[in-house]
């Protein structure tokens, strides 16, 4: 008996320990990953929150190009005066040497004063100097190896002012090249939409009396080719304030998927083939609608088959419809951003459940929002 009951406890034992087995995962190990789940979207909210800070501390990678660029000036400076103290320079053609040494020295700190107002402009409009080193260059280092020797070479010194002069020249050419393309870019991608960009022409207003030359120098190339610089930055400053006016960003964000494309499907509702004129994504009701682009709110009501209607018309003309809502968050005549919360997604008027319709439209006439809208992609992508 004694040994059939031990059987019997044994067997209760091991049908137990197959229980706990197929029992699945551990709490710990459950709370755990969750933990982990967590700590990482905590991790992800923060970096968006934190972005603003972040591109300022990218940005800030210019102002440290600048000033190890102005050391190495200072150094050149220091070299230059001290080539002038030296006493063999008393020779008939050391003295033109530093002579045209220092002209070279003076158009380089020219040179330096726009490049760095051209630096911080650009900076601001998100693009990076380049050709301005960031470290001491290999002539800076012979320069500090003559001076320790007490023999300083006047040539190794205007070579080093000569290099700093073709890399401030460098950089300026850079920053004008890259506003120019992306201007360009901007431009053609909104073209192909039907939207016209207006920019900017500066004015070449110039005059004077007409009087006879001098033997003085020429009006400095730096500044002709600093105001050249400037005008491609005044351009693509205005190209990329017409991204934000034109109705081509997503007007909906978080979880959501697209429904309906535009243009013949099968109706819902009927069966029979049909025109559709936006695009739908379905989204939770309540889920926030936003404006497209900048504009002004001309519509807020209702629409046959529409329900809920919110239009905004854009500065070019066209118009966005956002439609099924279940409120508004915004009033008719409101100016509103590029991102401003206009309404909540909902399923009135002719809908079978929650989801946002999207059109664009041009005058009475529907057009298909998803080319805006990867114009859109395509143009953050590019800044």
């Amino acid at each position: 008996m004694r040994s059939q009951a031990s059987f019997g406890r044994s067997d209760t034992g091991r049908k137990d320990v197959g229980t706990q087995k197929r029992q699945g995962i551990h709490p710990a190990l459950f709370y755990s990953m969750f933990a982990v789940l967590l700590a990482g979207n905590a991790l992800l909210g923060t970096a968006f929150l934190l972005s603003p800070d972040i591109k300022k501390l990218l940005s800030g990678q210019n102002d440290m190009v600048i000033e190890a660029y102005e050391d190495r000036i200072a150094q050149l400076r220091v070299e230059v005066d001290r080539l002038h103290s030296r006493s063999y320079a008393q020779a008939g053609d050391m003295n033109l040497q530093l002579q045209e040494l220092a002209q070279q020295q003076e158009v380089l700190l020219e040179q330096h004063q726009l490049v760095r107002v051209l630096v911080d402009k650009a900076g601001e409009l998100g693009i990076e100097a380049a050709g301005i080193a960031s470290t001491d260059s290999h002539d800076t280092a012979a320069l500090a190896t003559i001076s320790a020797t007490g023999n300083p070479d006047v040539d190794a010194t205007a070579s080093a002012v000569a290099q700093m002069m073709g890399e401030t020249q460098f950089a300026m050419t850079s920053i004008a090249e890259t506003a120019t393309t992306r201007t360009n870019s901007i431009v053609s991608e909104l073209s192909g939409l039907g939207i016209r960009v207006d920019l900017p022409t500066l004015q070449d207003g110039v005059g004077g009396p007409l009087l006879a030359a001098t033997a003085e120098g020429e009006v400095s190339q730096a500044i002709d080719d600093a105001n050249a610089v400037m005008a491609a930055l005044v351009r693509y400053k205005a190209a990329r304030e017409s991204i934000d006016a034109a109705p081509i960003h997503m007007p909906i964000s978080g979880n959501y998927r697209q429904s309906s494309g535009f243009g013949n499907r099968s109706d819902p509702f009927s069966g029979r083939r049909a025109f559709h004129s936006g695009l739908d994504f379905a989204a939770s009701k309540g889920t926030p609608v936003f404006s497209a682009g900048k504009g002004v709110v001309s519509f807020v009501g209702s629409k046959p088959g529409y329900g809920n209607v919110v239009e905004v018309t854009h500065a070019n003309g066209l118009v966005t419809r956002y439609a099924h809502l279940s409120s508004f968050l915004s009033e008719k005549g409101q100016a509103v951003n590029t991102g401003t919360p206009i309404a909540k997604v909902g399923s009135t008027g002719r809908s079978t459940g929650p989801h946002l319709h999207f059109e664009v439209r041009d005058g009475d006439n529907a057009i298909n929002p998803k080319a805006f809208l990867e114009t859109g992609k395509r143009l953050l992508a590019l800044l």
